[in-house]
């Protein structure tokens, strides 16, 4: 089967998680500054780097076997949730962290495969 477009779902997923992080952190920058953006720059990056790990996980398991691919995505999910508990942990320790600006940033980059669902079926 033929793909018409140039970037995956996978890709266009990712690329609109970049895109909704860089959006809410220019927001927060808006309104107080630089030190308000950190938070939810903090809390976007905590969404879209495990994003990222998991994807290029699974890119390199497209060429083995089923079951190898199956690994591949267990592996892949369990340190996807391994690295977001330890970046949380990490970013909470930093002193000058707004948490619930840190949540809006985390929420607003996982809220993209919400919409992804919606807008991207066929």
């Amino acid at each position: 089967m033929a793909v018409g477009n140039r970037f995956s779902t996978v890709g266009k997923v990712l690329f609109a998680q970049f895109l909704v992080a860089v959006l809410t952190t220019a927001i927060f920058m808006g309104i107080g500054g630089w030190k308000f953006a950190l938070s939810p720059l903090y809390g976007s990056g905590i969404a879209l780097i495990p994003n990222l790990f998991f994807a290029y996980k699974i890119y390199l398991s497209r060429s083995k076997q089923p079951q190898g691919m199956v690994n591949a995505f267990y592996a892949g999910e369990a340190v996807k949730l391994i690295l977001t508990a330890v970046l949380f942990a990490l970013a909470i320790r930093v002193p000058s962290v707004n948490f619930l600006t840190l949540l809006i940033g985390y929420v607003a980059v996982l809220s993209v495969f919400w919409f992804a669902l919606f807008y991207w079926r066929n």
